[in-house]
């Protein structure tokens, strides 16, 4: 199965955007558009299990990402991840660095992360709320928890309708259609050459934020962002901010490595 997924723009250099766990690919409606217009092919996809990706086999979210790659006849990609997203990209860029020129990565989690006793006791609040059937305030409780203090109207009713459909369409797979995770070790994360971004908001969580301490230190060629007025999603809670620090690092990056292409 191809990932549902939206094209725009014509540039040499392809960008591939992935949400968050609790989005699914209209979360990056604010930077979509501005990066295509920047001069960049950008494409966004939904991830098996949110969206319109149903979750119809056995799957590895970052084969399906190469996959997806492959279709679009894109050797090499700037990948930007939100959140889990940032997971998914680290992975790929472990498993597959060649087809990896950057990495941006926003309140990113990362492979064989260990959750804290707080973090730990929320997913059990999520769990038991989704097991006694109310998956409303299920929703409701990952929108209070997700989004940061600047968070629009718009904005959670986005995260609500991303992570109600999550729900159903994951809740209706059978558990031999259930995600894979590939074995990515902190070695293998470190050995990742890509130039990458670590960008993490004040108001998100402790976990994620000592993630992105972990990660600036782990990957060879990270630069560290603090964002003072993020939460965990800082590509819905200040959209223009957030397309304007995209569009910086991958001038960035082009500038480091002028006549190399991306697609």
């Amino acid at each position: 199965m191809t990932l549902s997924h939206d094209l725009a723009g014509t540039g040499p250099s392809t960008v591939v955007l992935l949400h968050s766990g609790v989005c699914d690919r209209r979360m990056w409606d604010g930077q979509f558009h501005a990066l295509a217009e920047a001069g960049h092919r950008v494409v966004r996809c939904d991830l098996r299990g949110f969206g319109d990706s149903p979750i119809d086999a056995p799957h590895t979210h970052a084969e399906d990402v190469r996959a997806l790659l492959d279709h679009l006849g894109a050797e090499r990609a700037a990948v930007v991840g939100s959140s889990f997203g940032g997971r998914v990209a680290l992975e790929l860029a472990a498993l597959h660095p060649g087809r990896v020129s950057a990495l941006a990565l926003l309140g990113s989690a990362m492979p064989g992360m260990v959750p804290s006793p707080e973090l730990r006791a929320w997913g059990a609040r999520e769990d038991a709320l989704v097991e006694a059937g109310d998956l409303d305030a299920a929703v409701e409780l990952n929108v209070d928890t997700w989004l940061g203090p600047e968070a629009s109207e718009t904005a959670r009713a986005l995260v609500r309708e991303g992570q109600r459909r999550a729900f159903d369409l994951q809740l209706a797979a059978p558990e031999e259609n259930h995600p894979v995770a590939p074995e990515v070790t902190r070695d293998d994360l470190a050995r990742i050459e890509a130039p990458a971004l670590v960008a993490v908001g004040a108001h998100d969580q402790p976990d994620f934020r000592a993630i992105a301490d972990e990660l600036g230190n782990l990957l060879p060629a990270a630069r560290r962002v603090d964002l003072d007025w993020a939460g965990h999603l800082p590509a819905l809670e200040r959209p223009d901010e957030t397309a304007r620090l995209l569009l910086s690092f991958l001038t960035e990056v082009s500038e480091l490595s002028p006549g190399v292409s991306a697609r």
